[in-house]
């Protein structure tokens, strides 16, 4: 792969673990054009061999790490990396995004992506410096929790350099990628890849490592215009209200409260929206009694990572998820006990999203006999220990490591197995939030806030829109999902999108034109629509708040607008979506609970529910798919995917053989 474009290093590695083979997998200029990097790129990737993949955990299936333009070029928070492959939770396609400093190591080490598949027949791990690729027995590694595999791997390349430090990238996985539990995470630094299972997808590999390194310099086409527009991106982001101030203070941490005062914290499974002891487990005690230090990945100004103490020794403190999900979701009041799981569920290399709601279920399941497993609500006292046993796929551990739905499945409870397509949600009660509830049934990965378009910034956590009305919603959430896609797709993390709303909106929530805009929002649906339809219409760049298409052009030398970034986002979903209908996902699957669209979360109050049918056939016709949500031939060519391989394959076509491998 060459690329006449900048912000690429025009190497994509191709490496078959089965014979130790290392190719260059082809990569042109048009598709860095049409795709960017990040997540469309691997969806493309995959969606080629996706007639060839049998299973998520067969060696057939493919995992995809890849950077993006941004990486490397000092854009503010550009260092993250994408994973992406066909999920062991889902079966369906699942990308999963991480900071730390993997993806800058992996582009000094001259490369864009690695394509990763076959299964290696020993535990192995693998050094990457340069054009140099070495396989090492991992056999010494194998069993070790993710922080001391991390150690263990900075020794041999120390003892290789002799003795002298490398600096370099790692991604790791722990027990729990090593055993298959299918929400096992990829670790890298205190990071991860958390969603969806990639841990196990590695696991199933034989491969406990990656390390990269190198001395390439990143290409950057126009390296002054650049230098000059990220000097005043940095400083804007520092001074907006949201990326300024709540974030460095508080975290993502810092929406707890927001959301109980909202009703939309996750309590005892989502029975209720809001937790009586939530002042115990939010943001504000987290800051005040327990962090450090603020931490962030490379090249970020947000820096809203919280550092803690756990046994004496500093480590990553939990996010919003981990908090409320821990916390509420299963009546525990000890932020003490939060941090120790959280760095536990870390060390074992498991996401805490679906580690925390598959506890939850269980616990609602033995409360109601459907399954008698020990597990109670406010009983904390062994929770330590379940993790070990899912971890390592002991007792009650061996089926908790299979994740909600499948637990549901068996042994009945549906109603309360609180995922979308397989995935569990994140700690937002979507009956108060019901552009989320939207967001979390249609998302591509399964019940996913940011992949949905994370509408609850408008509707409470940033600004006022009204909470229950379907109105608007499905046009906006389009936007958003197009706007995150575009911005994830360059290596970028989508935190930086939350500075597209004008400071003044959220500093002054009570201001007549904060209101105006709140009011405005549920009646724009038709307006967005056009925008959606024709981005291309938008032939110029978005002024301060949105400085990506701008940063991608002077990036790469590509002609970049705002509407030509909107349609790419757009192109990188739709893709995505292509994909899934082939694993055959459809209408039928971009679903809630029962919990969610059949319960008022207040009683008597209708409205607390999510009219989720009603928001769908908006949406189907705002993206250009038909009414079983399966994209048109219009829609794939006009986005220009109508000439791929997975295009011209049947819906449902790779289902069956996914559920007989997997």
């Amino acid at each position: 792969m060459a690329t006449s474009y900048g912000g690429y290093m025009g190497k994509v590695a191709d490496i078959n673990l089965t014979t130790g083979a290392i190719c260059e997998y082809p990569w042109s200029d048009e598709e860095c054009r049409l795709f960017l990097g990040g997540k469309t790129m691997a969806a493309k990737i995959i969606g080629d061999h996706l007639a060839e993949i049998r299973g998520p955990l067969d060696e057939t299936n493919l995992l995809v790490i890849s950077t993006g333009p941004f990486t490397g070029t000092g854009a503010p928070s550009s260092s993250r990396f994408n994973v992406s492959s066909i999920s062991p939770l889902t079966g369906i396609l699942t990308s999963s995004n991480c900071g730390g400093n993997f993806g800058y190591y992996l582009k000094k080490a001259g490369y864009d992506s690695l394509v990763i598949h076959g299964r290696s027949e020993k535990p192995i791990w693998l050094e990457i410096h340069n054009d140099r690729f070495t396989f090492h027995d991992g056999h010494s590694l194998w069993g070790m929790k993710t922080g001391l595999t991390q150690e263990a791997l900075d020794e041999a390349l120390a003892e290789q350099s002799g003795g002298k430090r490398r600096k370099n990238g790692k991604i790791v996985i722990g027990p729990a990628g090593e055993n298959l539990v299918k929400y096992a995470s990829i670790v890298s630094n205190e990071r991860l890849a958390g969603r969806g299972g990639v841990g196990a997808v590695m696991g199933s590999k034989n491969l406990k490592a990656v390390t990269v390194s190198g001395n390439h310099t990143v290409p950057v086409h126009d390296k002054e215009r650049m230098d000059r527009l990220n000097r005043s991106w940095f400083k804007y982001l520092r001074s907006h209200p949201l990326t300024g101030d709540q974030l460095p203070r508080l975290g993502t941490a810092g929406l707890v409260s927001s959301m109980q005062m909202k009703g939309q914290l996750s309590t005892k499974n989502y029975t209720y929206g809001q937790f009586d002891r939530f002042e115990k487990v939010n943001g504000e005690t987290l800051a005040e009694e327990h962090n450090i230090v603020n931490k962030g990945c490379l090249t970020c100004p947000i820096k809203c990572a919280r550092t803690v103490q756990v046994d004496g020794k500093a480590v990553k403190g939990p996010e919003l998820e981990t908090l409320g999900l821990l916390g509420g979701g299963i009546l525990n009041d000890s932020m003490e006990l939060i941090l120790r799981w959280n760095y536990e569920l870390d060390e074992l290399g498991m996401d805490t999203i679906t580690a925390a709601n598959t506890l939850a279920w269980a616990m609602e399941a033995n409360e109601k006999g459907l399954w008698d497993n020990g597990l109670v609500f406010g009983d904390t006292a062994d929770i330590s220990q379940v993790w070990e046993d899912t971890a390592y796929r002991r007792g009650i551990g061996d089926e908790l490591a299979e994740g909600s739905r499948a637990l549901s499945e068996k042994y009945g409870g549906k109603e309360f197995a609180i995922h979308s397509k397989g995935m569990e949600l994140a700690a937002y009660e979507p009956r108060r939030a019901v552009g989320l509830g939207l967001g979390y049934a249609i998302s591509n990965r399964g019940g996913c806030h940011l992949n949905g378009g994370y509408l609850v910034i408008l509707e409470g956590l940033g600004l006022n829109v009204n909470q229950q009305t379907p109105h608007g919603k499905p046009d906006v959430t389009i936007i958003f999902q197009d706007l995150m896609e575009g911005t994830s797709s360059c290596g970028q993390c989508v935190f930086t999108t939350y500075a597209f709303f004008p400071p003044p909106l959220i500093h002054h929530p009570h201001a007549w034109y904060t209101k105006v805009f709140n009011a405005i929002v549920p009646v724009a649906g038709p307006v967005l629509r056009l925008l959606t339809m024709f981005p291309q219409v938008v032939c110029f760049h978005l002024p301060v708040i949105f400085n990506q298409s701008k940063a991608l052009k002077y990036a790469t030398g590509m002609k970049v607008t705002f509407g030509s970034f909107l349609k790419a986002g757009k192109r990188g979903y739709t893709l995505e979506r292509l994909i899934n209908t082939r694993l055959g996902i459809s209408r039928k699957d971009d679903s809630l609970p029962k919990r969610f669209t059949d319960v008022p979360q207040i009683e008597g109050d209708e409205t607390t529910k999510v009219p989720l049918e009603q928001m769908k056939d908006v949406y189907y016709r705002g993206r250009g798919w038909d009414k079983d949500g399966i994209p048109t031939e219009k829609t794939l060519k006009k986005l220009n995917l109508d000439h791929l391989a997975v295009s011209q394959m049947p819906a449902g076509s790779c289902r069956q053989e996914v559920e007989q491998h997997g």
